[in-house]
């Protein structure tokens, strides 16, 4: 008898867990059903697509803090990896100088920082998160610059200060930090992807 009420009482544990896991399978972020529903038919019409599997979307979104003094203080770099996990929801990963430079004191091999890249759920998040909430933050924001693309159709964005995610707890730094923002497209030119992410809501300088 004790048997089949443990048995019960293991199912019954179960079931949130499933009911979670159902909830997460029929999640759509919201930017994301944004995209499907109307940047893809804006895209069409104003590039001529007529294959829905041409039009321009994301690929990936990195995020990489470059951090120098974490060679002398390593607990610099130890903040730095917590508080990147906390703003990305996914545990970066520490990169290392690819050759020594003797007037920096850096040898070959040591941590100079960290970087995380985001594909899917997590990249349409962090992207909306960016537009909504971030970029608002910075003090005297104007919008953020055109010229940063790189002739294929990526997108990168420099952020001075960390501390304008809100997942990051204020209390917790010992200082800012800044990274930069890759957002990786299949655009091809900056044109096409300039589009795209205006659509999507990135607030650039100049015309909307």
């Amino acid at each position: 008898m004790a048997k089949k009420d443990e048995k019960k009482g293991e199912q019954k544990a179960a079931q949130p867990k499933a009911a979670k896991t159902a909830a997460e399978k029929n999640y759509v972020p919201r930017l994301k059903q944004r995209y499907a529903d109307e940047v893809v038919a804006k895209l069409q019409q104003e590039f001529g697509i007529k294959n829905v599997m041409a039009v321009p979307r994301l690929e990936k979104i990195s995020l990489n803090m470059g951090l120098g003094d974490a060679t002398q203080n390593i607990k610099i770099l130890d903040d730095a990896v917590e508080e990147l996990a906390a703003l990305a929801g996914q545990k970066p990963v520490i990169t290392r100088a690819h050759k020594s430079i003797a007037a920096f004191k850096v040898r070959q091999g040591m941590p100079i920082g960290c970087r995380v890249t985001l594909r899917g759920d997590r990249m349409w998040d962090f992207l909306d998160r960016l537009i909504s909430v971030a970029l608002p933050r910075v003090r005297d924001f104007r919008g953020i610059p055109t010229k940063s693309f790189d002739g294929r159709g990526n997108y990168t964005l420099g952020v001075k200060d960390h501390l304008i995610f809100p997942e990051v707890d204020y209390n917790k730094v010992e200082r800012s930090k800044g990274m930069n923002i890759t957002i990786t497209t299949t655009a091809g030119n900056d044109e096409r992807a300039l589009y795209l992410l205006r659509q999507l809501g990135l607030p650039f300088m100049g015309r909307s």
